[in-house]
């Protein structure tokens, strides 16, 4: 593995290349199932997180689902 940036909603973030979005997320802290994620500008099914790999230079945007009333 190398260390890369993949651009998460609009910021550098240093990663270990290449990952699996799943990984990715959990080593951001965040919980796969709590978030809405696209990737280079494609929606991404929760269920293809651990297949979807990412790469250097990767665009992500990562919306946290909140619940609520």
């Amino acid at each position: 593995m190398k260390r890369a940036v993949i651009m998460a909603n609009g910021k550098p973030v240093d990663a270990s290349v290449p990952c699996s979005l799943e990984a990715f997320l959990v080593a951001q802290g965040l919980r796969p199932r709590n978030v809405v994620v696209e990737h280079n500008g494609e929606a991404v099914a929760p269920s293809e997180f651990a297949r979807r790999p990412l790469e250097a230079g990767d665009r992500l945007e990562i919306v946290k689902i909140v619940a609520g009333g």
